[in-house]
């Protein structure tokens, strides 16, 4: 277990994320609970390029310190890497001779560039290369998280992974920011049943079947979709009263906006994309976290933290209709307890 590895111990957390990115916030928190003693290497500019030679430049000037034994990488027993760590270990292992190193796999550069955004064509020299780097990462490390069973065992069938070496540690959202909370609706929405969907709108996500949804739905003026994120031009978005599209939010405007809804959508949607049915969307560790009813994705991750209840249900993916057909059946249920409540 991670908790018993890092006991005691003096852990050096190294990522190429911003520091308050929500698995690097839960494993600081983790870090700073168990080990001795916790230092970070991380960088602050805006620019991901930017980024990654400012960490590299802080980890080769500790690297210089430790000649003279002091330091964070001299000083330290464990070197735990987040947030992309393809992009840290292959280039600076031999920076952590005799450190034992901790990563979180927490995306397969292969599986997110060749598999789910399909930049590359699998099998060609980019692949083979993205491949490489994640094995390679792998083989490194004395370690490894992931964030779901089916991730853990898509990285043993695909990479080379050694089960032994892995734990799979789940998601939690901001507590500070997502709890629950009184609804409030504003005056045009109060006797809407408001459907809330956000995300930053990747392939694997399923936004695609969301609008279609929202398109079929056209005439269901008790319905009000309310839509948060960049959602490109090509996905043609249907313009009509019933929904409303905002492409930012701040965490707190958006844990209002969850607040108000009756349902909040969340996913994976896409019926197409392997990684989907591997991976559990960030937005419903939100959701639970607020006590808001959702619809999931009926795939193989999801199904390892949710069971169909009063506050979950689940579709197939990449189905639309089945979730025009489940909105309604939501509508009734509410309008019920509204009722009970109202007695």
């Amino acid at each position: 277990m991670l908790n018993d590895l890092v006991k005691g111990k003096r852990v050096l957390f190294i990522t190429t994320r911003n520091i308050d990115y929500i698995r690097n916030s839960q494993e600081k928190k983790l870090l700073e609970k168990n080990a001795e003693s916790v230092e970070f290497i991380y960088s602050t500019k805006h620019s991901y390029p930017l980024r990654l030679l400012d960490i590299y430049g802080n980890i080769v000037y500790e690297k210089v310190k430790g000649l003279f034994h002091k330091g964070k990488i001299y000083d330290c027993n464990i070197v735990f890497i987040g947030f992309a760590p393809q992009l840290v270990l292959p280039v600076f292992k031999s920076f952590f001779h005799e450190k034992k190193i901790i990563i979180d796999f927490f995306i397969s550069v292969y599986d997110t560039m060749i598999c789910d955004r399909q930049k590359f064509r699998d099998g060609g020299v980019i692949a083979k290369i993205c491949k490489f780097f994640d094995e390679i990462t792998l083989r490194f490390s004395d370690y490894v998280i992931t964030d779901t069973k089916a991730q853990a065992d898509f990285f043993i069938k695909e990479l080379g992974a050694v089960s032994e070496k892995i734990e799979t540690i789940y998601l939690e959202a901001d507590e500070k920011i997502y709890y629950p909370r009184t609804q409030v609706k504003s005056d045009e929405l109060k006797d809407k049943f408001v459907v809330l969907y956000f995300g930053s709108i990747l392939p694997l996500q399923g936004v695609d079947v969301v609008l279609e949804t929202i398109r079929k739905l056209k005439g269901r003026d008790d319905i009000f979709f309310d839509i948060i994120g960049p959602i490109p031009q090509s996905l043609q978005k249907p313009i009509q009263s019933n929904v409303r599209y905002t492409d930012w939010l701040s965490q707190e405007e958006l844990a209002e906006r969850i607040a108000s809804a009756d349902l909040c959508l969340a996913g994976h949607f896409n019926g197409s994309i392997a990684k989907a049915d591997r991976t559990i969307p960030g937005k419903a560790y939100i959701y639970e976290a607020m006590k808001k009813k959702m619809i999931l994705g009926n795939s193989s991750a999801n199904r390892e933290l949710f069971r169909e209840d009063a506050m979950h249900g689940f579709v197939t993916m990449g189905d639309s209709n089945e979730m025009c057909r489940l909105l309604p059946e939501y509508i009734n249920k509410n309008e019920r307890e509204q009722s009970k409540i109202a007695y």
